[in-house]
C-alpha cells in the first residue's frame, strides 16, 4: 500500500511539474482559494431512485483579496444501479476579476451529467462526464453579442485510503478537462479550454460527511484572445455532504 500511495504522489507531482514547464512565457499567475459545500441525497418518499444535488462554491482571487466567482449549482439526478447515475440541473455563476476581463457579469448555465462511481481493493474512482449550455448576461450598453456557449468536461478521481494513518483518512488524486465545442462571440473560441489537477487528502468525520483540503492547480488557455492565459494556484477547501 506504501509503495502505491509514493507512486501516486510521485505522478502527482511529476504531473504538475510538466504542466508549468509547458505554459506560455506570459502567462498569469495566481494565488487563489476556494471553497465549495456539495450535498446530495435522494427523494426517499416519492422514488428512492430519485436524487437531488445542491452545490455552493465561493472563490477569491487576486492573492484571496477579493470575492471573483460564485457557484449555485442545484440538479436532480436518477440512479440507474448503485455505481451510475443521470443528472440534469441548473447553475448561476456572478463572475469578476480575475475571471473577467473587465466589468463583472452573471452566467446561467444548464447542465446534465452522467456519474459512475466503484470501489476496488486499492481505492474508489469516480468519472464525470458533464454537458453544459452556458448563457452570459453582459450589463454592458450596446453589447449585442451571442453569448450562448457550449462546453464538455470530463472528470476522472483516485481516492486511495489511508489506514496505516487513520481509517477515516484518504488520499485524494483528481483531474478535470474542459472542451469548448463552439466559439462564443464574447471571447470563449472552440477545442481546449482549461484543466483543473488537483491533490490533498480527504477525511471522513461520519456516514454523511467527507472534508477535503488540498492544492488544485487551474490552467486557462486563450488562443486569439488579447489576454494572456492565466494559471491559478488554489488553497482547495471541500465538504461533501451526503444524506
Amino acid at each position: 500500500m506504501l509503495k502505491k500511495m509514493n507512486f501516486l504522489v510521485a505522478t502527482l507531482v511529476l504531473t504538475l511539474v510538466l504542466s508549468n514547464s509547458v505554459i506560455a512565457d506570459d502567462v498569469v499567475e495566481d494565488f487563489q482559494t476556494w471553497g465549495n459545500i456539495t450535498a446530495t441525497g435522494t427523494f426517499s418518499a416519492i422514488n428512492p431512485k430519485l436524487k437531488w444535488w445542491m452545490e455552493g462554491q465561493g472563490r477569491f482571487g487576486n492573492d484571496t483579496s477579493r470575492f471573483s466567482q460564485g457557484i449555485i449549482r442545484p440538479g436532480v439526478g436518477y440512479a440507474l444501479n448503485d455505481k451510475t447515475s443521470v443528472w440534469f440541473g441548473y447553475a448561476w455563476i456572478p463572475t469578476s476579476r480575475p475571471f473577467a476581463a473587465s466589468s463583472p457579469f452573471n452566467e446561467h448555465r444548464i447542465w446534465q451529467q452522467l456519474l459512475w462511481s466503484d470501489t476496488f481493493s486499492f481505492g474508489t474512482i469516480t468519472s464525470r462526464t458533464r454537458l453544459e449550455q452556458r448563457f452570459f448576461d453582459f450589463d454592458q450598453p450596446g453589447n449585442t453579442a451571442d453569448g450562448h456557449g457550449h462546453r464538455f468536461r470530463q472528470f476522472l478521481k483516485l481516492t486511495v485510503p489511508m489506514p496505516s494513518i487513520s481509517p477515516n483518512l484518504s488520499l485524494a488524486i483528481w483531474d478535470e478537462i474542459f472542451v469548448n465545442m463552439n466559439n462564443v462571440d464574447t471571447g470563449a473560441k472552440a477545442g481546449f479550454n482549461q484543466n483543473r489537477i488537483f491533490g490533498g487528502l480527504a477525511y471522513r468525520f461520519n456516514k454523511f460527511t467527507v472534508g477535503e483540503i488540498g492544492y488544485l492547480n487551474q490552467y486557462f488557455n486563450r488562443p486569439s484572445s488579447p489576454r494572456p492565459d492565466q494559471m491559478q494556484h488554489i488553497l482547495a477547501v471541500n465538504l461533501f455532504l451526503n444524506f
